[in-house]
């Protein structure tokens, strides 16, 4: 498909530094460039060497590079990889300083923008779409149900009972979300439960997603056979608004024949990687990203058994081998769609922020997982139970019940991007609404 960019709408894309947040934005972005989009995409600069693997799959991008500085952020800390969880609200509240430096930039440009495409962890682009007089459209880089919810909290802000013992344990319900889900408190989002009404940089964090409910609508890398009973009607939570449900976007990048090298450079080739897949006959790869703990031996230990890789992995590559029967995943909605994707069941281990609701829309709901750890962040799993778990995926029936049903969730996420498929049709009407916009604007 030829990109053409005349007269074509011109939309500004604003990522949040995350790697989980970046990569489907970044395949969005290629897929819009693909359909005749004249795409900006708006990084701090040191961020911008994480635009190479887009920019040489769609050179018609152009790169917009802003200097970011703010007193709550030491210099060069432009990314979430390199600090903790708890720094996420200050890195949101950082990069609002790029508003003005943005609305200068749109003002001057020769070709106005249509439409402003942000990150839901960047809500502070919503009133800079309106004091540029364009529509903004969110993308969730989650679920549509991990996206009402988070959303659902900073919009009703339920409150924690006051009696002894019971904080954390509480059970929040959700009463407008469909089937009326209720997660205890200590599963819910770091960013909720750290909020203290009155502080400012809470207050900050809140008043972007509610800026996200004044946008004209979401864009979410899902499909309709994974989450269908959270897009067949508009949802409270999400202010009614129109969700554009065109994932799994590492499936549209992979017919679009760009899935390579996403994140950036793989610590190991991706076909090394499958060539020791090849052969090995060997029960595990473990991806040790950078700073994790690796036993000291371990690697020695375990012989011809298992690969350890250090750092970034080829994780699309090594999902797709057909020697990989399951994944065991922390539940960030990148990795679940990547396995989703690839038709490969998973055993779940979630974390924090939206990862517990995922997990439960992974076993209870779409029954493509189980259970191998659910104590978050802190949590060390019992042996002898992790080993029932692990037996039971791999030979017992309920093991094969949910890597049949992985299998086919994945053949239906890849029909998902295909021409005619849900999520195609989805994307091809939200490029028509850009036209439309840009029809209105010229």
């Amino acid at each position: 498909m030829a990109e053409t960019h005349d007269g074509a709408p011109h939309l500004l894309v604003i990522p949040f530094p995350a790697q989980g947040h970046m990569l489907p934005l970044f395949d969005l972005a290629h897929l819009l460039a693909r359909r005749g989009v004249a795409v900006t995409v708006a990084v701090s600069s040191g961020n911008l060497p994480l635009l190479s693997p887009l920019l040489s799959k769609s050179p018609s991008i152009q790169p917009l590079s802003l200097p970011l500085s703010h007193p709550s952020l030491a210099p060069g800390l432009e990314n979430a990889k390199d600090m903790a969880p708890t720094y996420f609200g200050i890195l949101m509240l950082a990069l609002a300083s790029l508003h003005g430096p943005l609305v200068s930039w749109a003002r001057a440009h020769p070709r106005p923008v249509c439409a402003v495409v942000f990150d839901f962890f960047v809500g502070w682009a919503q009133p800079l779409a309106a004091e540029l007089g364009v529509p903004g459209f969110v993308f969730s880089p989650s679920g549509v149900l991990g996206t009402a919810v988070i959303h659902s909290l900073f919009l009703r802000v339920p409150k924690r009972p006051e009696s002894e013992g019971e904080g954390e344990d509480y059970l929040v319900p959700f009463p407008s979300i469909p089937n009326s889900p209720s997660y205890p408190l200590s599963k819910l989002s770091r960013l909720f439960r750290s909020y203290k009404e009155g502080d400012p940089l809470s207050e900050s964090v809140r008043r972007n997603f509610l800026w996200n409910l004044e946008s004209h609508g979401f864009v979410a890398n899902s499909f309709e056979a994974l989450e269908a009973a959270y897009l067949e009607r508009p949802l409270d939570d999400l202010a009614r608004k129109r969700v554009w449900a065109v994932g799994p976007l590492v499936a549209a990048a992979a017919e679009a024949g760009a899935a390579d090298h996403r994140g950036g450079p793989s610590s190991v080739p991706a076909a090394e990687v499958s060539a020791w897949l090849d052969r090995s006959g060997a029960v595990f790869v473990w991806a040790a990203r950078g700073g994790t703990e690796v036993p000291e031996g371990f690697d020695k230990r375990v012989g011809g058994r298992g690969l350890v890789l250090r750092g970034w992995a080829p994780q699309v590559a090594i999902l797709a081998h057909a020697a990989v029967g399951w994944f065991v995943t922390h539940c960030g909605w990148n990795s679940l769609v990547e396995a989703a994707s690839a038709g490969v069941a998973m055993l779940t281990w979630p974390m924090t922020a939206d990862q517990h609701v995922n997990a439960r829309l992974l076993v209870e709901e779409a029954g493509v997982a189980l259970p191998a750890c659910d104590g978050g962040l802190a949590a060390v799993p019992d042996p002898h139970e992790l080993a029932r778990t692990l037996a039971e995926a791999v030979r017992g029936e309920r093991g094969r019940a949910v890597r049949d049903r992985a299998k086919e969730l994945g053949r239906k996420a890849v029909e998902a991007v295909r021409e005619g498929g849900s999520s195609y049709r989805a994307l091809e009407e939200f490029v028509q609404e850009l036209h439309n916009l840009n029809a209105k604007n010229n």
